[in-house]
């Protein structure tokens, strides 16, 4: 199979290399307060919808251009080798279930705000007792008039101290089989009730929060699907989040390899036969990784739905980035600890989530056993 650019992908490649060069700002990396990066990460959404480099390939008729996801993958490499800050990658697979599940009015709605970045979202799928199995969620949603009232509490739902709405998860029908009672409500978070507390990870960031819902309204109307929907809206947004095919991970994971290289040659340690080994060992993770993300997005480029297979590319994502941040640490020993070396340090706390983005490496496991290999439950 012939992954190489066709002129015209090469073309839009170089056009975006350019326009990278010219308006990646400067220093970015160097924000650390929360307020900053939050700034700048809007700022630069709306840097990147006025260029036309968010939302290429959603349908024309809601904003996008209709091109192959291979231009989306285009971008995230680019991106990543021009070390930008982070794309708006939520946008494609929010955009995905809302285009494919919403009503006309709720597309019109929420669809352009989504793609221009006016409005941030966040998802409110894991709870304390329901993290990588939603099926087992409790936040109750009760049909009261043209509203449903909202009670229960969210865990590390990513950036919800600073989103403007929410992709919500609930339990409208304890009555039936736990997947069939789940249903998706899209909700403002300046609805009273809605009280969202930070939580700093390791690396210092407060990325993620938990949520809590006391007595919360929310009009009936901002339901996405039909009640009972949620676990299938839910299929359809993990698929396209657990493969990394829409995230520069494999650029930045070639850069960051080649700076690991570049610290064991200054140090002398390329013959160390251990040490080579393993560098040669997270180059062939790293290839792996590539090649299977290659593979789903020429099936999607031809048209196919993104099923269970996501779970593969995931699976070899969480252990290339976590094997990697280890070596860092094996390289550079105590000096990591003592300061020398913060991205470093940044970089290996960093790694520890990945096993558990959009569903635990335990939950990964499961599906591509009994969903791909079908094997017995």
């Amino acid at each position: 199979m012939d992954y190489r650019d066709t002129p015209d992908e090469a073309g839009f490649r170089a056009r975006l290399r350019n326009w990278l060069a010219e308006n990646t700002p400067v220093g970015w990396q160097q924000i650390r307060a929360d307020a900053g990066r939050r700034a700048l990460r809007k700022h630069w959404h709306k840097q990147l919808y006025l260029a036309g480099y968010v939302g290429m390939s959603w349908p024309r008729e809601y904003g996008g251009q209709g091109l192959s996801p291979v231009y989306d993958a285009i971008l995230n490499e680019e991106a990543a080798e021009a070390k930008a800050p982070p794309l708006p990658n939520n946008v494609n697979f929010l955009g995905r279930a809302m285009w494919a599940h919403g009503t006309e009015e709720q597309k019109s709605r929420f669809l352009p705000t989504l793609l221009s970045g006016e409005y941030a979202w966040c998802q409110g799928f894991s709870e304390p007792e329901a993290g990588s199995d939603i099926g087992s969620l409790r936040t109750r949603a009760v049909l009261d008039g043209d509203h449903y009232v909202v009670n229960g509490q969210k865990m590390w739902t990513s950036g919800a101290h600073a989103a403007d709405w929410c992709f919500l998860l609930v339990r409208t029908d304890p009555g039936v089989p736990r997947h069939k009672g789940i249903s998706c409500l899209l909700t403002s978070m300046d609805v009273p009730g809605i009280t969202p507390r930070p939580i700093v990870l390791a690396s210092g960031d407060p990325e993620t929060s938990e949520v809590f819902f006391d007595d919360v309204r929310i009009p009936a109307d901002q339901m996405l699907g039909a009640p009972g929907d949620g676990w299938r809206i839910a299929m359809t947004t993990l698929a396209y989040e657990r493969g990394p095919g829409d995230v520069g991970v494999i650029a930045r994971y070639r850069r960051v390899l080649g700076d690991l290289e570049a610290v064991a040659r200054e140090r002398g340690l390329l013959s160390d036969a251990r040490i080579r080994n393993e560098l040669t060992m997270a180059y062939v993770r790293g290839e792996a990784l590539r090649l299977s993300v290659a593979e789903q997005l020429s099936a999607r480029a031809a048209g196919h739905v993104t099923g269970p297979e996501g779970s593969v590319a995931k699976m070899l994502w969480t252990d290339a980035e976590q094997s990697l941040a280890h070596l860092a640490l094996e390289l550079l020993g105590e000096e990591v600890l003592l300061g020398a070396e913060p991205d470093w340090l940044a970089r290996y706390f960093s790694s520890r989530p990945i096993s558990v983005f959009g569903g635990t490496a335990q939950i990964q496991k499961n599906i591509l056993a009994q969903r791909v290999l079908a094997m017995p439950r």
